[in-house]
């Protein structure tokens, strides 16, 4: 029997991430190559035009799963029934700006975008904020949506933890499909820790820890963290322009995984509501290993967290700790 279609919301469509993404989705890269999906894009009023040219290419890529498709700029119209909501749409950080600097704004954004979803999308709805600052965002959204399970709101760190495979493998000349359970803890910000003390990967031996490949503790404890902490700046620069594409095969990961599960042994960063884990404050969205499993995630427990690891995982809670402060007093 033909399953039935899934209701995807995109909200800043017309830009550059939800450009890369919704082709994606549509060609099953988000929920599997078995599941039809009806597109919702949204976007502000001025991106109108660019957002019906969107439809446009969907309509004539004539992709098989793709059922309908709703572009509006009406976010009511928009959340109607939807599954799963990936909030791209945000005032974006420019060249030189701090993330602190375009909190105001996003904080009325988010404010209103979670009313409507949690008026009008379907109860149980995934919600992925992608746009930065992303964990507070999602945050913001946790609060104006208090009816939506504080476990359907997440934030996107998976772009952060495949860049840290990346590393890994052109570190090591592997295939990056061999490296696994790097973890992102904290914030998708400079201040995140890319952590590989229980990374692995798989050689003809067997798993091997990441560490003892790599055998160079002063290149994975700075340059290493270094370079996944501020790829999305290093990539600004290269491009005039954010990270797309990746950021948007991440989502598409981001949701799979936690939609259809995580391979067994294996977890992935996501930015998820803090039960108290390791120390971390409750009551934040923070960067955890999860593994995910008919569509629930979970913190991986029972981890070894050396001091050097705790530092830094304090270190970016404190930023998100602050950062929560400066958007409630935002909403004065």
């Amino acid at each position: 029997m033909a399953k039935q279609p899934t209701r995807v919301l995109v909200t800043g469509a017309a830009g550059q991430i939800g450009y890369a993404l919704v082709p994606m989705i549509a060609r099953g890269a988000m929920l599997g190559l078995d599941q039809p999906v009806i597109i919702h894009m949204l976007d502000i009023e001025p991106a109108a035009e660019s957002l019906k040219g969107v439809k446009m290419e969907l309509i004539d890529a004539a992709f098989p799963l793709l059922k309908d498709v709703v572009a509006t700029t009406d976010v009511v119209e928009a959340c109607k029934g939807v599954n799963v909501a990936v909030m791209v749409g945000g005032f974006p950080r420019k060249e030189g700006m701090e993330r602190k600097d375009v909190m105001t704004k996003n904080v009325s954004i988010y404010k209103a975008q979670a009313s409507a979803l949690e008026q009008h999308a379907a109860p149980d709805c995934k919600v992925l904020v992608v746009a930065n600052p992303a964990n507070t965002n999602a945050l913001i959204l946790k609060e104006f949506a208090p009816s939506f399970p504080p476990k359907n709101i997440t934030c996107l760190t998976r772009l952060d933890h495949n860049r840290a495979l990346g590393q890994v493998s052109e570190k090591l000349n592997v295939h990056v499909g061999d490296v696994k359970n790097v973890t992102i803890w904290g914030n998708h910000s400079s201040t995140q820790y890319p952590d590989v003390n229980h990374a692995t990967v798989k050689t003809a031996a067997g798993e091997k820890p990441v560490r003892a490949l790599v055998a160079d503790d002063q290149w994975l404890n700075t340059e290493f963290i270094t370079t996944v902490q501020q790829r999305g700046a290093a990539i600004i620069k290269a491009r005039k322009l954010s990270s797309a594409l990746s950021a948007a095969s991440s989502a598409c990961d981001h949701i799979r995984d936690w939609v259809l599960g995580t391979p067994k042994g294996t977890w992935v960063s996501m930015g998820v509501y803090s039960d108290g884990s390791y120390g971390i404050p409750a009551g934040l969205i923070y960067s955890f290993p999860v593994t995910c499993e008919k569509g629930e995630w979970s913190i991986v427990q029972g981890l070894k967290i050396d001091e050097f690891s705790k530092a830094k995982m304090d270190a970016t809670a404190k930023e998100l700790v602050e950062e929560k402060s400066l958007a409630y007093s935002c909403l004065n």
